[in-house]
């Protein structure tokens, strides 16, 4: 038995878990290639307009699996801890790619997570398990692993990353976006070498921990629904005081991105604040730009009007 499983949207979340789960049932996996413009070409084709971006990209991904797997992955989650909402694209996934592939006649495995049913993770895993004909034993087991080889990965993540919020003689920009926008090789990834490029340290927010930055965000939006947002935005209260400017970095027309945004560039007035929409147009030119404007303002406003640093 091979899966397939999709290089986008919540991979980049959950890549770690999902991998290290199957391996440990002795399943092969394969992942799409890395994304690229013909990627996006095929997700469009396969996609309504008004579809954000991401969304497309990850349709691409999903049609290149066709006849490379036994199952392409697709799993469905609704809500998580205490009830917290997450995109509708991300409860709706499951039944557009099973409506859009139909003619392919794929075979999809999925798993469910809605606390509001009292589906949890590990119950979702464990039906997974049950589908796949594995042993009980074997799939708590191989869920458990997969657990503790993710907050492995994620706790190496957040010590690399405080460790570069220590560096005090660069410019640090924290990117305030979800982790398929900023690793996709095609939308964020040539953004972060920029800023590098620019002698800067980008500061992804994703990587931040999750349970005190949903804390903090309260101090910017005590209202807002969904759990993948708040645990961005609460970034920007847990790391205001080590970096010098905000990158918001969101995929077009994405709606809760859009509102928390608007938030963000209403109530946070401490800092320097870009926003950046990826859409389907070629080029980085007016992008580069842009951030290259970003960081001289940066510059201007730590340095006097020598370009010396302050005291």
């Amino acid at each position: 038995m091979k899966i397939g499983i999709p290089r986008a949207f919540l991979y980049f979340k959950y890549g770690h878990l999902w991998e290290t789960f199957f391996k440990e049932l002795g399943i092969d996996i394969i992942i799409s290639p890395e994304t690229t413009k013909e990627t996006l070409q095929i997700g469009t084709k396969y996609s309504i307009d008004e579809t954000c971006l991401s969304s497309k990209i990850y349709m691409g991904h999903v049609y290149s699996l066709i006849g490379k797997c036994d199952y392409i992955f697709v799993p469905r989650i609704a809500t998580l801890q205490d009830n917290n909402m997450v995109c509708t694209k991300f409860h709706a996934v499951y039944d557009l790619v099973n409506n859009t592939f139909k003619e392919y006649n794929i075979k999809i495995l999925d798993y469910n997570v809605d606390h509001r049913k009292n589906q949890t993770e590990m119950s979702a895993f464990l039906e997974m398990g049950q589908k796949l004909n594995k042993k009980k034993f074997d799939v708590v087991r191989a869920y458990y692993l997969a657990k503790q080889n993710e907050k492995r990965m994620n706790d190496v993540a957040l010590l690399e990353q405080e460790q570069l919020l220590k560096i005090n003689n660069k410019i640090k920009l924290l990117i305030v976006a979800h982790p398929y926008n900023v690793y996709d090789k095609y939308m964020g990834e040539p953004i972060l070498k920029h800023i590098e490029e620019l002698d800067c340290i980008p500061i992804i927010a994703d990587i931040a921990p999750k349970e005190e930055a949903i804390k903090k965000s309260k101090k910017i939006s005590p209202t807002l629904p969904w759990l993948y947002n708040k645990e961005l935005l609460g970034t920007i209260e847990l790391y205001k005081k080590d970096i010098d400017g905000i990158i918001l970095m969101t995929s077009f027309p994405c709606g809760p991105d859009a509102l928390v945004n608007e938030i963000i560039l209403r109530r946070v007035k401490d800092k320097p604040i870009i926003n950046l929409i990826l859409d389907e147009q070629e080029g980085t030119a007016g992008r580069e730009t842009r951030i290259e404007s970003f960081v001289d303002i940066i510059k201007l406003k730590k340095g006097d009007v020598n370009g010396k640093e302050k005291n």
